[in-house]
């Protein structure tokens, strides 16, 4: 099978013949350890996206249940009945949402907002919705005529969005929504870059206050990021958010590649001896009580190494390319050329939050 190198799509993975390290279980997790608004920080990197992909391919009405064949989750009969293919899925990605000015970067996020609303255009015709509440959800996918072919809602209409949504896809289905919100933190990461701060907090704020406070539409929600915003409380007043960072040691293993998943991926492709070479290289991540790789680490070293079939002397080449002394890596050390000239040495003792390491300093 093929390494999904930068693939976060759980359909696609699943329907092509790419390699999938099952982290199915989360769903489970998730459902046993019940939190109405969980929020997920993690480095980037760690398989956040392909999850919240994964959440959406399970729950929403209408996916697919054979996507799910074979994997961990799927031997769950009685959690699979009463969750699976049963909810209306929101998901959004707030990766996008950029630009030089808060205009440009509200324009993007109206765009999401109102891609995702598109989604259910059999809301229009729906019986079970009053004539003022199909014009409400018109609202959300209306193009401007002078607006370039942007979505024409006002700032109020985007803030009050999800909420309206989520109450429309509940009426009409007869069942609570989910939300999914990834990136959550991206638009406030680039509007402190581009000086609009203020003005993109108040739009976030009142955009996740509006949907995620006191709506009995809401099944649950899941969102994701980097960063734990606090500082402005853009969750100001909401009493059950559920914060989960790297530190905590429920859902540690969900994030990233442990040990186990290392191994049989190497074993796949035919690699078990380079085991603790690769352990010396990329582990050195620790979340909660589970020693971690980053995927990304892992699945660029099998492409450059040559793909599914490669010989141990080009992977052995590849990982004297990237400056690991494989005699060093036998002892539980890596090596790496520093600027200068000079050599700096590791140990795998597994620090998180270690200088140069790409986890978030909270």
């Amino acid at each position: 099978m093929k390494l999904p190198i930068g693939l976060d799509s759980f359909e696609k993975i699943r329907t092509n013949d790419f390699y999938y390290v099952d982290k199915t279980l989360f769903i489970k997790e998730l459902l046993e350890n019940w939190g109405e608004v969980n929020q997920f920080t993690r480095p980037r990197r760690f398989g956040k996206s392909l999850n919240m992909s994964m959440l959406k391919s399970f729950f929403e009405v209408g996916g697919d249940p054979a996507l799910f064949d074979g994997l961990k989750i799927s031997r769950e009969k009685e959690l699979c009945g009463k969750y699976q293919g049963k909810f209306p899925v929101i998901s959004i990605s707030l990766k996008g949402v950029d630009g030089r000015s808060f205009f440009s970067a509200s324009a993007a996020l109206r765009t999401i907002i109102g891609n995702e609303a598109m989604r259910f255009q059999f809301l229009k015709e729906s019986e079970k919705l009053s004539n003022e509440e199909k014009e409400a959800y018109r609202r959300l996918i209306q193009i401007g005529s002078g607006e370039g072919g942007l979505y024409a809602m006002t700032e109020e209409v985007a803030a009050a969005s999800l909420k309206v949504l989520s109450q429309l896809l509940a009426k009409h289905c007869g069942q609570k929504a989910i939300l999914l919100v990834d990136e959550y933190d991206v638009p406030l990461d680039k509007a402190f870059q581009a000086g609009y701060y203020e003005e993109m907090v108040d739009l976030i704020r009142n955009l996740l206050g509006n949907v995620l406070k006191t709506n009995d539409s809401l099944f649950f929600a899941v969102l994701t990021g980097c960063l734990r915003i606090s500082k402005e409380s853009i969750f100001t007043g909401l009493n059950n958010l559920k914060i989960h960072t790297i530190s905590d040691v429920r859902y540690d293993e969900f994030f990233g590649f442990t040990d186990g998943d290392v191994e049989e991926l190497l074993e796949y492709y035919g690699l078990p001896a380079y085991k603790e070479a690769v352990r010396a290289w990329y582990d050195g991540y620790r979340f909660g009580n589970t020693d971690v790789y980053c995927p990304w680490d892992d699945q660029l070293l099998r492409r450059a190494a040559g793909g599914p079939v490669c010989s141990a002397q080009k992977l052995l080449g590849q990982y004297q390319r990237q400056r690991l002394d494989p005699a060093a890596a036998a002892a539980g050390k890596s090596k790496r050329q520093g600027r200068g000239g000079g050599t700096a040495w590791r140990g795998t003792g597994h620090q998180t939050g270690e200088a140069g390491a790409d986890v978030p300093r909270y």
